[in-house]
């Protein structure tokens, strides 16, 4: 409001001067009532500083705003960088669990190999112990088996020769 006030005191002192009666013997020069034109000039400088305090306020008001304005950039600007290395850190740290992970992978994949010829090899030894162990076995059933029958056969034959012996004896 002050400031249309101000606005509308220089435009009646432009008026005044502009609707003046030129001075004689020149273009440039004019004649305008004093008072007149010294009670606007007061008027305005009483109002003046209250619109000088207004635009400093104002310059003032900027300033604070653009400082704010600056550090929240700074301090979003810190947390995008914070973000940005956490982000760099996690990736980085995620490289390294992957690389990790392979690793214990291809190791396990080799130890299940290992694993794995070693239990072939053992269970392989295993089966040919047993296999000569069944073969010795085997052969001592059959060669049992032949003792049995020979010693079953000569048994036999005594008894047949006791029963012939005897049937003699008897006649």
């Amino acid at each position: 409001m002050e400031e249309k006030d101000v606005q509308r005191l220089l435009d009646m002192l432009y008026g005044m001067v502009d609707e003046a009666k030129g001075a004689a013997f020149s273009s440039d020069k004019c004649v305008i009532n004093r008072d007149d034109a010294l009670d606007l000039l007061d008027e305005i400088k009483g109002k003046l500083p209250l619109e000088l305090k207004k635009a400093q306020e104002l310059l003032h008001a900027r300033e604070e705003f653009i400082n704010a304005a600056k550090k929240e950039a700074e301090r979003i600007l810190h947390q995008a960088e914070t973000d940005a290395k956490n982000i760099v850190s996690d990736s980085e740290t995620l490289q390294v669990a992957r690389q990790k992970s392979a690793e214990i992978i291809r190791r396990a994949e080799e130890r299940s190999k290992e694993l794995y010829a070693a239990a072939n090899t053992y269970t392989e030894d295993a089966l040919r112990r047993t296999e000569e162990a069944i073969q010795m076995a085997l052969t001592e059933v059959q060669e049992s088996r032949t003792r049995f029958r020979t010693a079953s056969a000569e048994k036999l034959q005594e008894q047949r020769q006791k029963l012939n012996h005897q049937e003699e004896e008897e006649l």
